[in-house]
């Protein structure tokens, strides 16, 4: 039973900076990493925060209508070659068939587990978890700039139940869970 429920739970469109290889970036360069100049600024907390609520709610209502051309269309260039409507429709079959609604997360405050980090390849990074109950929704997001404007590159949504208070602020302390994160970019050539 905890296998099905692990299959359940974990949903991952693209690989969020866990593999080795680099995947193919959508306008064929790669960002300065941050420092350097032109690289992306961190955004503020308040667009952080943006992001990850807006990023939710597509995908909530991608599976409440089956439909995922928008979550689709909100992606970067490389997420939209990597992701058609039919692969985003296969990879959240499970999370639909659950016919979970995240819009009550627009009355939560997503909380980051990790700091937000901007890779070598110029990709913000998102992981955290919003406190709903009886599950607690943890998310791994990846985006990059295009335009002016960060867009959805990668993403991981795993439900798990909702730790007790006195255990939520143990959980603080822990380290991180280790993530399961399958992919279907192309690999890397063979030597």
């Amino acid at each position: 039973m905890k296998t099905i429920a692990w299959k359940l739970a974990v949903i991952v469109v693209l690989a969020i900076a866990l593999l080795q290889a680099e995947p193919v970036l959508g306008q064929g360069k790669t960002p300065a990493p941050q420092g350097v100049p032109g690289a992306p600024a961190m955004p503020d907390p308040y667009k952080m925060n943006m992001l990850i609520r807006t990023t939710l709610i597509a995908l909530s209502q991608a599976n409440l209508t089956g439909n995922y051309t928008l979550l689709r269309d909100l992606g970067s260039p490389s997420f939209q070659a990597t992701n058609s409507a039919a692969r985003l429709t296969e990879a959240f079959a499970d999370l639909r068939q659950r016919r979970l609604d995240f819009s009550p997360i627009l009355f939560f405050n997503p909380k980051l587990a990790r700091e937000p980090s901007i890779d070598e390849a110029g990709r913000l990074r998102l992981r955290g978890f919003i406190e709903t109950r009886p599950e607690q929704i943890n998310f791994d997001m990846l985006f990059e700039m295009i335009g002016g404007d960060w867009r959805l590159f990668g993403l991981a949504v795993q439900m798990q139940p909702a730790p007790s208070p006195t255990a939520a602020t143990d959980q603080k302390n822990a380290p991180a869970p280790k993530e399961k994160a399958a992919t279907k970019t192309a690999s890397p050539a063979k030597k």
